[in-house]
């Protein structure tokens, strides 16, 4: 018999919200069809398919148009990062319509990730780019124009994406969104305080855990929103992840942000990580939650064929 790894059982049906595939300014471990391909093999059910320079919609429209037949959904979306437009209202709508047919435009609409400026100062940037970055101030005041793009997210029901962003700041984030009617709010809650995850899920967001700090990857300079090179700065290990994940309860989703050269492919990267998680205690009804049943809902994930 054919040797099968652990965990590869928590993949049939799983869902990775956060997956940067080729094209890319760097090198990456697989593209957007290899992605698909990978995780139909391992009986999984979507992708997100994420990027730092562009909106992926149209690129998950045109991997379904062809590899649709694997059952595997692909679903992209907008970092507004300079590069992809800005946090801007023109961009976010451009977005939600990009794509061809329905249901074929961004599923989500994302504060930037490395452009803003909770984590460009930790990457070292100059103060000339500190002063270009997105930050919501200690008043909690959301700045102009999120009130109007978190309208238009509650509008067409996309997620609203609150960025790598501080966790003070995703707290006041997700109340706005959450008082303008954003049914669908993504955090990414690696790094946050469990008191700060627990607000969050509170007002009705989901926190989510990706596999990437935990790696090597963040030992190595890599290019994330320009050609310059900057680590991650990470020392995580996954107990400091579980007081985390309780905190958010029946709300956590669990991802990779897999996709560097540096890391196995997405769909090796969430086995491994799956294992990490499991290890911690968790059981295989809250992983499949975190894995399946969150994401499914929050992004609009289709019912498999029967």
């Amino acid at each position: 018999m054919p040797f099968v790894p652990p965990g590869t059982r928590l993949l049939k049906g799983a869902i990775d919200c956060h997956v940067h595939c080729a094209p890319h300014l760097s090198g990456r471990a697989v593209n957007a069809f290899g992605a698909v391909r990978q995780a139909a093999e391992a009986g999984m059910r979507a992708i997100g398919i994420m990027c730092n320079f562009q909106n992926t919609s149209g690129l998950a429209a045109l991997v379904n148009d062809e590899l649709g037949h694997l059952g595997v959904e692909a679903f992209g979306g907008l970092i507004m990062q300079p590069t992809a437009g800005g946090v801007t209202l023109e961009a976010a709508r451009t977005a939600i319509g990009y794509g061809y047919g329905p249901g074929t435009g961004a599923r989500f609409v994302s504060l930037p990730t490395h452009h803003t400026r909770h984590v460009a100062t930790r990457e070292g940037r100059s103060p000339a780019f500190l002063e270009t970055t997105f930050s919501v101030p200690e008043s909690g005041k959301v700045p102009d124009p999120v009130p109007a793009i978190m309208d238009l997210c509650a509008a067409k029901d996309v997620v609203f994406d609150c960025g790598h962003v501080s966790g003070r700041e995703a707290v006041a984030l997700t109340e706005e969104a959450k008082r303008r009617g954003v049914a669908r709010i993504r955090t990414h809650c690696a790094r946050y305080a469990p008191e700060e995850i627990a607000a969050i899920v509170a007002l009705g967001g989901f926190a989510e855990f990706s596999f990437f700090v935990l790696t090597h990857a963040t030992q190595v300079g890599l290019t994330h929103v320009d050609e310059e090179k900057h680590k991650i700065a990470s020392n995580s290990v996954i107990q400091d992840y579980t007081p985390r994940i309780r905190a958010a309860g029946d709300r956590a989703i669990l991802s990779t942000d897999a996709g560097v050269y540096l890391l196995p492919p997405p769909v090796e990267a969430m086995r491994e990580y799956l294992m990490l998680v499991e290890s911690e205690g968790f059981s295989e009804v809250e992983i499949r939650r975190m894995t399946g049943a969150n994401p499914a809902w929050l992004f609009r994930v289709a019912e498999p064929a029967a």
